[in-house]
């Protein structure tokens, strides 16, 4: 499985940006798949994920409400839909695929994406 992650870039606080994660070589329909951040000198940090097969969403409560995540089947897409952004939120955002289901959204993830910054200015 091969993860490209786009729609990375800069933004004012407040503003709104949406991440796109497109996954490629085989099918993930059956899997989960997550996004996380991380910042220089930081722990990476789990944002939000999604079953591919039913939809079913997981969120952390401080991003949620703020943070939506969805995906399009047909063309093996994901989106992160980011509102109301802060300088807070800066960070190069990876998408990953989990296949091992088991492990919990917060859990072990097998595929990995190259990453796309975002910066929020203030």
């Amino acid at each position: 499985v091969q993860l490209q992650a786009s729609g990375g870039g800069v933004v004012q606080a407040g503003g709104s940006l949406k991440l796109t994660c497109a996954a490629s070589g085989r099918s993930v329909n059956n899997y989960r798949l997550g996004w996380f951040r991380q910042v220089p000198g930081k722990e990476r940090e789990f944002v939000i994920a999604i079953n591919l097969s039913d939809g079913f969403t997981y969120y952390v409560d401080s991003m949620k409400g703020r943070f939506t995540i969805s995906r399009d089947i047909a063309k093996n897409t994901v989106d992160l839909t980011m509102n109301s952004l802060q300088p807070e939120d800066t960070a190069v955002y990876f998408c990953a695929v989990q296949t091992r289901l088991f492990f919990g959204a917060r859990g072990q993830y097998d595929y990995w994406g190259q990453g796309t910054l975002v910066t929020v200015s203030s």
